[in-house]
């Protein structure tokens, strides 16, 4: 698959296509980036984009991977002591998902800066709050009672792009009304403006309506979550043909084991039709609408796979018990 392919594939928009296909023309091994709060465990959501970063990676750019430290005490989302313990078992996390060939960032190295901290004030004064606070209605909690840092944060995670010296900003759609900010104000401080990509969020097992979220476990699969719970998670998930786009069961099918597993089989007795197996996402979703392929039969399909993709998660927290011990005091598990 060609380069801006596999960046494309998956995404629901390129900020702007034309920027991406010149950038990929000029520039050998373009640097792209997502950076994560640290404030719950590791899901299914967060492997969507470690996925992606696998395709950016694959197509020869430079990714950097943000623990966004700062941005998560100001989301009001821990204290400092806490969120550098939970960096630790995030860490963890991405060494357990064969995430190679990345450079780690950690907020708090280059955000405490002189220069930034300067950068941060010229664009402070160059930003309204009404505009600051509706680039966090997808991020922040509460927003009807905003506090201060959290109209800091779309400010900061724009200079991050900068100072991270970045081409591409990568993220789930929630983060679009940020990164707008980042290419409108950018460049009124000498920087360049990022081209931005975005791809959807996994729904809540239960459905449309919110993403997958550590703050309602039910909602979710950790990534180091036994077959059995992930078998008991996905048999309760919101699976109807009736609606497609906001079936978590397909959203995992066709955002995570395609492109990392290129394949999915459904087992099933002979009497109900007997096995079949599906290349690519569009066989699936086709085969699943006009019900040749069960919601039960899908789910144990799906379960199935991710419960082998995880596997090697699996062990590498089996091998390291303070891991486990440390994602359980700090989430309460």
């Amino acid at each position: 698959m060609k380069a801006y392919d596999l960046i494309a594939r998956n995404t629901l928009e390129i900020i702007e296509n034309d920027e991406l296909k010149k950038l990929l023309k000029g520039k050998k091994s373009p640097s792209v980036y997502c950076g994560y709060e640290t404030s719950g465990p590791v899901h299914l959501g967060h492997l969507l984009s470690i996925t992606k970063l696998l395709d950016f990676q694959e197509a020869g750019l430079k990714v950097k991977v943000l623990f966004a430290d700062m941005h998560t005490w100001l989301n009001r989302k821990g204290d400092p002591e806490w969120i550098k313990q939970s960096v630790e078992y995030w860490k963890h996390c991405f060494k357990a998902l064969g995430l190679k060939k990345v450079d780690y960032v950690l907020g708090s190295d280059f955000q405490l800066t002189e220069k930034y901290m300067r950068d941060l004030f010229s664009m402070a004064t160059n930003t309204t709050v009404n505009r600051a606070m509706r680039s966090m209605q997808q991020v922040a909690r509460d927003l009807e009672h905003a506090h201060v840092s959290q109209i800091l944060y779309p400010l900061m995670q724009s200079l991050d792009i900068a100072h991270m010296e970045l081409d591409i900003a990568y993220g789930g759609i929630e983060q679009r009304k940020i990164h707008m900010v980042a290419r409108e104000e950018l460049p009124k401080l000498g920087y360049k403006t990022p081209i931005c990509i975005h791809t959807p969020l996994i729904v809540s097992l239960k459905g449309p309506g919110n993403k997958m979220s550590s703050s309602f476990p039910e909602t979710m699969i950790m990534v180091d979550d036994s077959p059995e719970v992930i078998e008991k998670r996905m048999n309760k998930a919101y699976c109807t043909t009736d609606d497609v786009e906001g079936n978590p069961v397909l959203q995992i099918a066709r955002y995570i084991i395609f492109p990392r597993l290129g394949k999915l089989k459904a087992e099933r007795p002979e009497k109900y039709g007997g096995d079949l197996s599906f290349k690519t996402y569009e066989e699936l979703e086709n085969a699943f609408k006009k019900g040749d392929l069960h919601p039960a039969d899908l789910k144990k399909a799906v379960s199935g796979a991710m419960s082998d993709y995880l596997k090697p998660v699996r062990t590498y927290f089996e091998k390291n018990q303070d891991v486990v011990k440390l994602k359980k005091t700090l989430f309460n598990l």
